[in-house]
């Protein structure tokens, strides 16, 4: 979509699917928070937490749900979806430079690679054989495409971004600076004395409208490939481990860990510096709470958590260790519980005959 410099907000309510209360001519040049937007700027409430920053906002206009809409006093947007009005919103303001198509002189191209006529290669891209990128593509600086990869139409393909070789990506994805696509999967055989390396024969594929966060690592599969399907948004330093399988439309975020053969199921989140051990499937739907480990299968839709909360240092100290005597303690409670029921038994009058 081509951005204009403004919108009035009769544009801004047919472009995002809003009712317009105030006025229709209103020029609206950015976006900006409750707390500090200025006029001229368009803010949102979505979480009612800050509802008491309406009465000072400055913005000439806010994305509002109805039920709140009589507390705010400046020009309203209405939508049952405020978040999601204000997300469709930053794709009509967002300025980042428009890339023009064509190939940097310094880019190096293998004849055999198929390129269409729209794509925009910038300096210092290596694209090896057998490679195809489709229209609308943009291949950032100091990339590297190898060997038999393909690249759908409309990629993003940000700068020092690597694509090791055979991996697919579908269309319209968006691949961050410095993450790396289809590196070796870790796998290794010991024979008692040393580990032996298991050649990692699959690779990648990458579905359509997938957002790859900033050194973000996946890892080819050992023999089937590794797959991220279509809609997967995945944050920063995140590892996806060899022979995986993200379901459609989960979220991944930052420096989350997953292990080899690990299945996710579809509109999943896994939360902040979450894990998931090796060879287990977690099924649709499962949202798991930032810093848990996910050690089993999950079967059932739903919010899991694990590990404790933050608390005092020497209040946790002192809780480690009894978390370490919980097992004598249960087997001591055992003890107790059998003592009382013989007592109780004998002051009944019963023989356990």
């Amino acid at each position: 979509m081509s951005q204009k410099k403004s919108y009035t907000l009769e544009e801004l309510a047919t472009l995002l699917d809003a009712k317009l209360i105030g006025d229709a001519k209103c020029e609206i040049y950015g976006l900006g928070t409750l707390a500090n937007a200025k006029p001229g700027q368009l803010s949102f409430l979505s979480n009612p937490t800050y509802i008491s920053q309406l009465s000072t906002c400055q913005a000439s206009a806010v994305i509002i749900d109805e039920k709140f809409a009589g507390s705010c006093t400046t020009n309203r947007l209405i939508s049952p979806e405020p978040y999601l009005c204000f997300a469709k919103a930053t794709s009509l303001f967002n300025f980042a430079p428009i890339v023009p198509s064509g190939i940097h002189p310094s880019a190096v191209i293998h004849a055999t690679a198929q390129l269409a006529d729209s794509v925009a290669i910038a300096a210092s891209v290596v694209i090896e054989s057998g490679v195809t990128i489709g229209a609308g593509t943009i291949v950032g600086a100091g990339s590297v495409v190898e060997a038999n990869c393909r690249i759908g139409e409309n990629c993003e393909i940000h700068s020092n971004v690597t694509l090791y070789h055979s991996v697919a990506i579908g269309s319209n994805v968006i691949i961050h600076s410095g993450a790396v696509i289809g590196a070796d999967g870790f796998g290794f055989a010991s024979d008692g004395k040393q580990s032996l390396k298991i050649y990692q024969l699959g690779s990648v594929q990458i579905g359509d409208s997938v957002d790859i966060g900033a050194g973000t690592t996946i890892d080819r599969g050992a023999i089937e490939d590794t797959i991220i399907e279509d809609g997967v948004k995945i944050d920063n330093q995140v590892q996806i481990g060899h022979n995986c399988r993200i379901g459609a439309h989960t979220i991944i975020c930052g420096c989350t860990a997953i292990a080899g053969s690990v299945t996710i199921g579809k509109h999943c989140i896994m939360g902040g510096a979450s894990g998931a051990v090796g060879h287990i499937t977690i099924a649709d739907r499962v949202q798991v709470s930032a810093m848990s480990l996910v050690s089993q299968s999950i079967t059932e839709p739903g919010m899991y958590s694990s590990g404790t909360g933050h608390m005092k240092t020497s209040e946790w100290k002192r809780n480690i260790v009894r978390f370490q005597q919980l097992d004598s303690i249960a087997k001591r409670l055992k003890e107790i519980e059998k003592a009382i029921d013989k007592t109780t038994d004998k002051s009944s009058g019963k023989t356990g005959d």
